[in-house]
């Protein structure tokens, strides 16, 4: 048994954080989930502008998408589902084994809706009907228009990833939107499965803090608060109101650890995924993360949380206010976001119109 598979034998789903065409038409992805054990994946905006710009996979595509006339948002989200309802086959029977609680693609909103409630449940739905696939979560942010945005889309029956959380607040914010819009389900007489995870951002805290804490505090801050937030949802699940919801069929909105590569080149290139192994959670990480954890990782025992808050003493002692902080990370995140979302329809554009000047060739569509 390798160590990946110890990590699914932990209880701990192992998703990859990327997508590309390459990865699907080179067998790789295929090879990952047979030998690495990953059993779900992650895209965002700013993989998917890496994916198209830094190779000619897409390159045919985009002629043909172009000369149809096709172009900006609409553009990317046609190759964006062409990857990930292949990539939701492959998984889909991991999903149908394991009753739904895994197997999943994600696919994200436009960014540039952040602050757009209403724009956020509109494209949320019409993106998930265009998949067609049972097995692929809509990315919705954890902004506080996204909170607002999540209840109805899950109202509404659509699997959702709630990204860019940073904190327990943040989490258990998206868990009560989750809840209501379950409970909403039942009250209509509607099935109460509709899944969903919340994804904790973890390595950017330390990015953030590594310059100004002590040295014996540097990369731990991220993994003390999903230590504290790991707590919170352990707390939720056993709660009277979430016992009800799952005696009705609803499935536990898992926790998901993302932004789990290492920043520091200081630090061990897999310090978060062998601090993050916590049954029921999930881990997506980059594909030279999991390469890493692959070939030199180890998994002794699961996550413990009950020194967090020591820890997170010792980072308020050095003047760090994580609520604060939080706060600004997912600003700072969103923003990231639609840079990338920008960057990516400039891509876009640039290619279409140069690839609709030159003769056909490139690689695969």
């Amino acid at each position: 048994m390798n160590v990946t598979q110890k990590l699914q034998e932990l209880g701990q789903s192992l998703w990859l954080d990327n997508i590309t065409r390459g990865l699907l038409t080179s067998g790789t992805l295929s090879r990952y989930i047979r030998e690495f054990a990953v059993t779900g994946l992650t895209s965002n905006p700013t993989i998917f502008d890496h994916a198209i710009r830094n190779s000619n996979f897409y390159d045919n595509a985009i002629r043909q998408k172009a000369l149809a006339g096709i172009s900006g948002e609409e553009l990317f989200f046609e190759l964006a589902l062409e990857d990930l309802v292949r990539a939701a086959d492959l998984f889909r029977p991991i999903h149908d084994a394991t009753g739904g609680i895994d197997g999943w693609v994600s696919l994200e909103v436009s960014p540039l809706l952040a602050d757009d409630t209403a724009g956020t449940i509109k494209a949320a739905m019409q993106l998930h009907a265009r998949a067609r696939r049972p097995n692929l979560f809509i990315k919705i942010p954890g902004t506080p228009a996204g909170i607002r945005a999540i209840e109805e889309t899950i109202f509404a029956g659509v699997p959702v990833n709630v990204t860019l959380l940073f904190s327990r607040e943040h989490y258990l914010a998206a868990a009560e939107s989750y809840m209501r819009g379950i409970e909403r389900r039942l009250c209509a007489g509607l099935d109460a499965r509709v899944a969903s995870v919340a994804s904790l951002f973890v390595s950017r805290w330390d990015v953030a803090v590594n310059d100004k804490v002590a040295d014996g505090l540097r990369n731990r801050l991220g993994i003390a608060i999903a230590m504290r937030t790991s707590q919170a949802s352990r707390d939720l699940l056993a709660s009277k109101r979430w016992q009800k919801l799952a005696g009705a069929g609803a499935l536990p909105q898992r926790l998901l650890w993302a932004s789990t590569g290492t920043k520091d080149p200081a630090a061990p290139d897999v310090l978060y995924v062998e601090a993050l192994a916590a049954p029921g959670t999930i881990n997506t990480m980059p594909e030279k993360t999991l390469l890493a954890f692959a070939d030199h990782g180890t998994v002794t025992e699961a996550m413990r949380v009950d020194h967090a808050e020591t820890v997170l003493a010792e980072f308020v002692r050095e003047g760090i206010n994580d609520g604060a902080l939080a706060a600004d990370l997912q600003r700072e995140g969103a923003k990231a976001f639609a840079k990338s979302w920008n960057d990516l329809m400039h891509c876009l554009a640039s290619k279409s119109a140069e690839l609709t000047q030159t003769s056909p060739g490139g690689v695969g569509s």
